[in-house]
Formats: structure tokens, sequence, C-alpha cells
């Protein structure tokens, strides 16, 4: 669906080239100083066009206040954001339609909803609605206080230098994916539930709802399939639940341990691509040659980092929230 969370529960709502795009907040603390100045360095990180290998649409993306706040602080109630889309070419779009393009939402969505879905820019599937999430994670990255969440690309197309990267996509007229690692500092311990709301289990939900994202793995990862448990087990040093390694990534048991939160996702290519592929013409029921045409990433995984910090933040803050340790912010 499109809400997640229990007491700091998001919605997002809107589509790639609808009016806007936007989300509703819902159990912010009241008091909560809060201005459209907080939103400008992530919502900068997110935009594309800025760097080499993102898209060339260039929104403003000045959030749109529509309730929740007054007088500079957050009410308590409902907190409404809007993004206008003023950047579009659906054209681009109603000429491929007859084609859903491999990789994307195209076909799945039409299965789904019967024809009825907004294709333009992939609508509500679109990678667009990030922008709601980035939104939240700045709310929740103020409400977390001290706890430091940062996240870094790792590799582009297997290469560590970005640069080397993405000019192996350039050469190959092709797009290419990355591994991106978010990690966390200052989360007490005993954070999270065993089993079904685990640390991991929630991360891993909030990730997967970041378009492309298609694996994701805590600590050392699938690499302790090829280590001993005596190499992987980390020794505990103090009460404070300090070890000596972190293998497990800052999580044991489905619950914070007092060490450092890491985690990786895996950002698959960019599906929409200039080079020639051959899938379904779904009106003649036959395969003809099909190249992507519009405005996309050479590699989404450039914009992602700014977006795992968000959905990252999103899950503490509720986690934090319903072990009391946020308090009502007094202004």
């Amino acid at each position: 669906m499109n809400s997640f969370g229990r007491i700091f529960r998001i919605h997002i709502f809107g589509e790639s080239h609808g009016e806007s795009v936007g989300l509703v907040i819902d159990g912010c603390p009241a008091g909560l100083p809060l201005s459209a100045e907080d939103f400008i360095t992530d919502i900068e990180r997110r935009k594309g066009g800025v760097q080499k290998g993102t898209t060339p649409r260039k929104e403003d993306d000045i959030p749109i206040f529509k309730s929740g706040l007054f007088n500079g602080h957050t009410t308590g109630a409902p907190i409404t954001i809007l993004f206008e889309n003023n950047n579009t070419r659906s054209g681009d779009y109603e000429k491929q339609r007859s084609v859903p393009r491999p990789g994307h939402a195209d076909f799945t969505a039409h299965a789904r909803y019967g024809g009825f879905e907004d294709f333009r820019g992939g609508g509500h599937f679109s990678g667009r609605l990030t922008v709601c999430l980035v939104a939240a994670g700045v709310i929740a990255k103020k409400l977390l206080g001290t706890i430091e969440v940062k996240a870094s690309i790792l590799e582009i197309g297997g290469e560590q230098d970005i640069e080397k990267g993405l000019e192996k996509a350039i050469a190959a007229k092709d797009s290419i994916g990355g591994i991106v690692e978010c990690r966390v500092n200052g989360l007490p311990l005993g954070l999270g539930e065993h089993f079904f709301d685990s640390v991991e289990s929630l991360l891993a939900h909030a990730a997967f709802a970041i378009p492309a994202v298609k694996g994701v793995e805590f600590g050392a990862g699938f690499a302790a399939a090829r280590m001993f448990g005596s190499e992987h087990n980390d020794p505990i040093l103090d009460t404070s639940g300090k070890t000596s390694t972190n293998h497990a990534g800052g999580v044991v048991g489905g619950i914070t341990n007092g060490n450092e939160l890491i985690y990786r996702v895996v950002v698959k290519p960019t599906s929409s691509t200039p080079k020639g592929q051959y899938t379904l013409n779904w009106d003649t029921n036959e395969m003809e040659t099909f190249s992507v045409k519009g405005r996309h990433d050479l590699c989404i995984a450039l914009r992602v980092p700014v977006v795992l910090e968000a959905v990252t933040a999103l899950v503490l803050t509720d986690l934090m929230l319903l072990a009391q340790r946020i308090k009502p912010v007094l202004a």
C-alpha cells in the first residue's frame, strides 16, 4: 500500500507527471521547529541534473505545506506537504504505450489496474515519489537529534571509482547499477523486536520501497555464508554492548546492540536505457526491437544515498517513539 509506520506514519501520493506528488505524516510530536529551509540540503541531494549520470529533468521541489504547521512549528496534527510537477514531457510516453518497457512496472501495472493506471513517466510507480520519502526523512532526522544517519555509494558497476563505473556505462551506451551503504551512529541499545518487527525486517521493508533496490544485507551480509561461527561472532567488550568486531551490523536478535548500524542495498541498473532491446508489443502481440526514449538516469544509485538515509530515519524514528525515547518537543 502507500502507508508505512505505526506511530510515525507516512502516506505518499501522486504520479510522476500528475499535478503534484506529496505526503501526509501522522504522529509527529508537536513543537518541532520546521521550515522550507530545513529541506533544501536533502532535496538538492536527490535532484536529477545536479551530477553526471542523472536525469536532465529538473524540478524546483520547494515544499508546499498544507497542514500541520503553525508559526514555524509542528502542531501535532497530520503534516501535509506537496511538491509540484512542472517539468514533464508526457508525449515521450504516449508514443511508446504499446510497448511495455522491459524492467519497468508498465506491464505489471497494466495487469494489476486494467489499463486505468497513469503510465506517464511511470505514474505512481516512478522514482519521482522518492522526493516524498526524502521530505519525511528530513523531519525524522530532526526528531532523531544526535543520532547520525549517513549513506554513501560503495561502488558503481563493480568499480569503487564512481567516474570509472559511469564511463563503463557511457562506453556501452547503456545504464548501470551500484551498491549503497548506510551507517547509523548513536543508536541506543535495545531498539526493535524479535521476529516480524526486527530492526532488519523493518529496514529491509522500507529499503525495498525505494524503486530499483533489489537486495539488502546487514553487517557482513552474504559474506557470512563463507565464515566460521567463531569468526562471525562479535566478542562483547563491556556492558554497553560494544563489540570488538561488527559482523552483525549493530543488530542481534532483531534488536540494536549498541554498535554502529551498518547495512547495504543493491541498486539495479536503470531500466530505461537507449540500448536496443527485443520485447513485446502488446498491440500486435509480436516481439520487436525497442529503445527507451525520454529523460532518464544513467545510474539510479547516484541518487539513492539520501533516499536510503530517509527511509532509515523513518524506521528508527518510529522505533524510538514506540520505545518512548523521543519525548514531546518543547519550543
